[in-house]
């Protein structure tokens, strides 16, 4: 392996971050919140350049770019993350045998976490953040379109962590290159985890390919079902939030299900999309109520169900009960994030409980799922798998446990 000789640093780095206190993690973690702000300029020069090689059209460009208001969401987030409760050292279990032997459960860091994402530079302190309180070194793997923004990013974090004595291998970026990725996907004793964050190429690569362990964080085809009991007002609020919001994250509206009953709503339903320029993937019924009074309308193909768009597009598909939309979840949901707009608890109740999806919501735009908002500081990724973490990762999430046994000489007859 070429990059071994990095791996090695990490691995030893990350040794001497368990000789770190809580308060000095969270010193340290304000101390980069605040070089953030202050090297605002320097970091949005870099960005600039990643910028000036994508095309504005590209669904991508908007998760690229980074602005004033975006560097202090991220340095508050930060900060955030620095008051949170520390992760680490917390007995989750304990016992004492009939033997005499206590038997005592702690959480502990995994150790070094690698992270493999895209056109994302938020990522990069968001990662650092979480791993740093938490205890673990972590490997980064950008990807080209975001290297300069990555590069200038963990070279502000080396410039802290040295000026407060800390060794800055505890945090590595790697070369973007597909080469790079293969290498930490096979960094076996080196990297204890691998978390994928991207599109569903990125995430299907990695775990096809991975000899070491991964937590996947899956691309988000992201459903909404208008009950034939939804509230108007609020189902236009919500669908114009989930869609437009941002639309190239992973909790941003796909496709909107909505019930015949209220297919006489559907063009107030929608109205506020058209303000975003949202072009609409109707199916028969849905086009036809919509045809001269929608601007941006076309006829929704095969594949418009199913399909994660990061882009101003929205299929739209009638339904005839809670049972069909529930249906069309099923087959073509990605277990990410799914809401039912209903005044009508039991539908809803039953809604919540058939979705087997990370996050499930009522009456709430999918556009929450997010570790910030959900009270975490910031997240890793958001995880679609069922064994281990799901849903937003954050500190808890990305550590493990370890048994601390102690005895008196017993021995085992």
């Amino acid at each position: 392996m070429q990059l071994k000789e990095t791996f090695e640093k990490v691995k030893r780095a990350s040794k001497s971050l368990a000789l770190l206190s809580d308060e000095q993690r969270n010193e340290i973690l304000l101390a980069v919140a605040e070089a953030i702000i202050n090297n605002k300029q320097r970091i949005l020069e870099a960005n600039a350049q990643d910028l000036a090689k994508m095309s504005k059209d590209n669904p991508l460009y908007d998760r690229l770019q980074l602005t004033d208001s975006r560097l202090e969401g991220i340095a508050s987030d930060m900060r955030n993350v620095a008051t949170l409760p520390s992760p680490l050292g917390h007995i989750t279990k304990q016992k004492t045998l009939a033997n005499g032997l206590h038997l005592c459960r702690v959480s502990v860091p995994f150790g070094v976490i690698g992270m493999i994402y895209e056109a994302r530079p938020n990522v990069t302190f968001d990662v650092f953040s979480l791993c740093f309180k938490s205890g673990n070194a972590c490997v980064l793997k950008g990807g080209k379109d975001a290297d300069s923004s990555n590069r200038e990013e963990v070279a502000l974090i080396h410039e802290v962590l040295e000026k407060y004595g800390v060794n800055k291998d505890v945090v590595a970026l790697l070369p973007a290159t597909h080469e790079a990725t293969g290498e930490m996907l096979n960094a076996v004793g080196y990297v204890d985890l691998c978390i994928p964050r991207g599109g569903r190429k990125l995430i299907d690569f990695v775990r096809d390919t991975a000899r070491i362990p991964v937590i996947e964080t899956g691309a988000g085809v992201v459903n909404t079902y208008f009950d034939k009991d939804g509230d108007l007002e609020m189902g236009k609020a919500i669908i114009n939030n989930a869609k437009t919001r941002r639309v190239s994250v992973c909790n941003a509206l796909d496709c909107l299900l909505v019930h015949q009953d209220r297919l006489a709503d559907l063009e107030e339903l929608v109205k506020p999309m058209a303000e975003k320029n949202v072009i609409l993937y109707a199916d028969v019924q849905a086009y036809n109520v919509l045809d001269g009074k929608y601007p941006y309308l076309e006829h929704a193909k095969d594949d418009s169900f199913g399909t994660e768009f990061m882009d101003y597009k929205l299929a739209i598909k009638t339904v005839s009960s809670l049972e069909e939309a529930l249906e069309h979840i099923d087959e073509n949901g990605s277990g990410h994030s799914e809401s039912i707009i209903t005044k009508n608890e039991q539908t809803a109740r039953k809604f919540q409980a058939h979705v087997d999806a990370a996050c499930v919501y009522w009456n709430v735009p999918t556009s929450f799922t997010d570790g910030a908002q959900f009270g975490l500081g910031a997240e890793i990724g958001i995880s679609t798998q069922k064994l281990g973490p799901r849903g937003p990762m954050a500190l808890e999430e990305i550590c493990t446990y370890k048994w601390l046994i102690e005895g008196e000489g017993q021995t085992r007859p």
